[in-house]
């Protein structure tokens, strides 16, 4: 915090200085000395043995400008590191100081009760939970300083490194021996890369690796993994092949040996996904108004397009190239090796992508760019051999699932962080020109398991399987790619009034209509996939209801959207979306997650209906949500009815589906959509929304008997019901409903369930399953 920082330039300025002192010793002694045996007045043996003598003499002054400037650049990187370091030290200090705490020069937090009122110290002294929240507050502030010291403290290893590395002779054939280096970089980063590759060749060549150089590869990742000069130099002096291979010497370790052996490759193999990650970005492309420009545009293309045509863009182009070889080619790796003891199987090698996926999915911040590029690079390598990512024994489960062996769901895995890139990665686009949709949902073999068979002493070759994971990456890439918001987690439930763009509502409308027919969606697929459309209720409701717009169901266009003023909607038959809501109903917890939105969105509109409203404009609401709970209550009826049921008992069906009904967050999860809607899951935002889950809550958390919930679950399952008590709920608070409307608007929403309920059951009927 002390240090004069302005000493390093000072410095920097004086080796320039040196730099041009040696220059003028080159002129003078290149003009009196090695031009004498040039001329003619010398020659023979004698002059040819100066001259070559004296030539190497000329190329160290030459040399030691080159070092000395170099040695000069570094001090000034050194400089630029430092001041922006110690500005953000400085900072997160200041900010812990304004959060209420007090830092010592050591930079030790603590919370500062010199600061309270005579109340609040009062309050302090006898609440031990006020006490706990200053403890964890102040901690948390000495993690952020100790944080940004460690990130000082790397910069200046970093900075040792490359000055200790500046000043060895780098041409062992230059005529000299520890002369001065002709091949002097100016970048701290290049040092510490070149350093740092070192560690990493022989780690890959089997060698015994020091701690202290394991710490060092460590720190060095940690610290450079977004710096482009290290990150392109250090992958650059691997190669594709190399940083695949040690991908897998560091995952070997990190899942062998003890605890602090498995957190320090752990630690490092994370670095060396983040600085792939960064190695692989192209940089933020602006238009003529200096705006981003979105990956999936056709102007973001054009600019990525003229960028791979530089110097900046060929690391990229190169190391794509590399990796569809490398990709495709064979590794050494214990978890797929040693999966097999004995017999077919033992001894199997990783394909590249295997491990490159494998890797990645332990680091962050990777481009659309570059996630789209290497998955249809693997996507083309599979349609040349479907059976390339084939290997004998299962990889699911907390202990092996960490290795993809599905290298295409695996990183399909990884798009779903970004949504908007998926979406882009995903979406048909206008006359369904991108088929990478079409081809995932329904082309794309993804059983990848090998099997045997024994026939007596024999071994036989069986048929493929899939593993418990399979399609997991698929479904969070279209929860995704349909909904613009990442993969909801356990707890959060999608709000059922989402705006969407058109290239959500494209994917949508693909996944319903490529799905829907077969009424059977994957298992590992149904969750997610509920929640996609869970978040399109206002457009579901309508085409269940029957009584929307007919451009729900009969769009302007083939694209399977509509716009209405700004707002985009899904168009798709009830046929197709009936089926596609039986597949996913298979899962108690996606039905329940589809059920939840239509209940929650019915009683949005009914709070929409006006006071004093007659007619038309206030039954149509009510007909029209009868309808949408008709449908759910025939495709309740097909599951519970449908001798497919293995995997639960219509009991538990009704248990699990109740259970998920009234869970969800208590706390919202906000987000901006594309449109700049902020939008909050997972609260009821609106009074009487959880109406009819509240009522079914309360019972079922008085029984524990499983027999007694599937019977609760069945009595607030019933339409009737159902719908009475949201009436009533809706009702209560209405001057304008008496008794006899209230009785009128019950027949009809209960007129409007039984036209939805025996539409969706002849849709229901219509399949060969």
């Amino acid at each position: 915090m002390t240090t004069d920082l302005s000493k390093l330039t000072a410095a920097a300025t004086k080796w320039d200085d040196m730099a041009g002192e040696f220059k003028k010793l080159e002129t003078q002694y290149e003009r009196d000395v090695h031009g004498i045996s040039l001329g003619q007045t010398w020659q023979g043996l004698s002059a040819d043995a100066a001259n070559s003598r004296f030539g190497v003499t000329l190329n160290e002054y030459k040399a030691e400008q080159k070092e000395a400037k170099a040695v000069a650049a570094l001090l000034r990187d050194a400089h630029t590191q430092f001041v922006d370091l110690r500005s953000k030290l400085k900072s997160v200090r200041d900010d812990a100081v304004k959060a209420g705490t007090k830092v010592s020069e050591q930079g030790y937090v603590s919370f500062d009760t010199s600061r309270l009122s005579d109340g609040e110290r009062t309050a302090y002294v006898h609440d031990r939970s006020y006490q706990e929240s200053a403890r964890t507050a102040a901690g948390e502030w000495n993690q952020a300083i100790a944080a940004a010291v460690k990130a000082v403290a790397d910069a200046d290893d970093g900075v040792r490194i490359a000055l200790a590395a500046v000043v060895v002779d780098s041409n062992s054939l230059d005529g000299t021996f520890n002369g001065f280096n002709s091949g002097a970089k100016s970048d701290v980063e290049e040092y510490e890369a070149a350093h740092a590759k070192d560690i990493a060749t022989r780690i890959n060549s089997g060698e015994k690796v020091s701690a202290a150089d394991l710490a060092e590869l460590q720190r060095s990742f940690r610290d450079n993994s977004d710096n482009k000069a290290f990150s392109q130099t250090f992958l650059n002096g691997l190669g594709p092949s190399g940083t695949i291979q040690l991908g897998n010497n560091l995952n070997d370790k990190a899942h062998s040996g003890n605890g602090d052996q498995q957190k320090l490759f752990r630690s490092i193999t994370s670095g060396l996904a983040d600085t792939l990650a960064g190695a692989t970005r192209p940089p933020a492309f602006k238009d003529s108004e200096g705006k981003t420009l979105k990956y999936g545009t056709a102007g973001y293309q054009k600019a990525f397009d003229n960028w791979l045509k530089q110097d900046d863009g060929k690391f990229y182009t190169e190391w794509r190239e590399g990796l569809k070889k490398a990709g495709v080619e064979k590794f050494d790796l214990d978890v797929v090796g040693d999966k097999i003891a004995v017999g077919t199987g033992h001894g199997q090698e990783a394909r590249g992508y295997q491990s490159l996926v494998t890797l990645m999915q332990q680091g962050s911040g990777y481009s659309p760019q570059f996630m789209a590029d290497i998955t249809d690079d693997m996507i083309a390598a599979e349609k040349k051999d479907p059976d390339i990512w084939d290997l004998h024994g299962k990889f699911d489960g907390k202990k092996e699932g960490w290795f993809a062996n599905d290298p295409v769901d695996g990183a399909l895995n990884l798009m779903s962080r970004d949504p908007d890139g998926t979406t882009a990665y995903l979406d048909p686009g206008a006359g369904g020109k991108n088929d990478r949709l079409e081809y995932l949902l329904k082309e794309r073999d993804w059983d990848t398991v090998d099997t045997t068979q024994w026939t007596g002493n024999i071994e036989r070759t069986g048929g493929d399987t899939a593993d418990s994971d399979a399609r997991t990456g698929l479904g969070a890439a279209l929860e995704a790619a349909a909904t613009g918001h990442p993969p909801l987690r356990p707890g959060q439930d999608p709000w059922p009034v989402t705006p969407h763009t058109e290239g959500q509502a494209r994917i949508m409308h693909g996944v319903v209509s490529g799905l829907g027919p077969d009424q059977s969606v994957p298992e590992n697929m149904r969750e997610p996939l509920s929640r996609a459309p869970a978040s399109y209720t206002e457009d579901t409701h309508q085409i269940l209801g029957g009584m929307g717009s007919s451009q729900y169901v009969n769009s302007t266009t083939d694209d399977g959207y509509f716009r209405d003023g700004d707002k985009v909607h899904m168009a798709v038959t009830q046929k197709d979306l009936a089926q596609f809501m039986r597949g996913l109903s298979d899962d108690p917890e996606a039905y329940a997650t589809l059920h939840k939105a239509e209940s929650r969105f019915i009683s949005l509109e009914m709070e929409k209906i006006p006071q004093d409203a007659t007619g038309f404009a206030q039954s149509n609401p009510l007909s029209n949500a009868g309808a949408a709970l008709g449908a759910y209550s025939a495709i309740r009826e097909d599951v519970i009815n449908d001798e497919r049921m293995t995997a639960y008992s219509a009991a538990d069906w009704k248990s699990k589906m109740a259970y998920h009904v009234i869970g969800g967050a208590v706390t919202p999860l906000y987000f901006t959509t594309a449109g700049g809607v902020s939008i909050a899951f997972g609260d009821s935002i609106q009074r009487g929304v959880d109406t009819w889950a509240w009522f079914m809550g309360n019972n079922l958390k008085a029984e524990a008997d499983t027999t007694a919930n599937a019977g609760i679950a069945d009595h607030y399952l019933n339409a009737t019901n159902q719908m009475n008590l949201m009436v009533d709920s809706w009702a209560d608070d209405r001057r304008d409903i008496d008794a006899d409307a209230r009785a009128g608007l019950k027949s009809e929403i209960l007129h409007g369930h039984d036209r939805g309920a025996n539409i969706t059951q002849k849709y229901l009927t219509d399949t060969t399953n």
